[in-house]
C-alpha cells in the first residue's frame, strides 16, 4: 500500500508522529496527483514517491519518471 508506506518513511525520517506525517502528505501535491488517474504515478513504489514528496517538500516542484508522464 502507498499510503502507509510514505507515511511510514516520513515518520522515520523526519521523526513526525502519524498525524503530522498525514498532514504534510495529504496537503501535498503529490497526493493531490497520485489521486489523478492519468498520471499513473500509484504504479510507483513509495520509496519513489517518498523521494518524489521530499523534493516536492524541498525545492517547490516534483519530478517525474519520464516513463509516467
Amino acid at each position: 500500500m502507498i499510503t502507509p508506506g510514505i507515511l511510514r518513511l516520513l515518520m522515520e525520517n523526519r521523526g513526525l508522529d502519524l498525524r503530522a506525517a498525514a498532514e504534510l502528505l495529504y496537503n501535498s501535491q503529490l497526493y493531490k496527483d497520485l489521486e489523478n488517474e492519468s498520471l499513473k504515478i500509484w504504479r510507483l513504489s513509495y520509496f519513489l514517491l517518498y523521494d518524489m514528496l521530499e523534493e516536492e517538500l524541498a525545492t517547490g516542484h516534483i519530478t517525474y519518471p519520464e516513463e509516467q508522464m
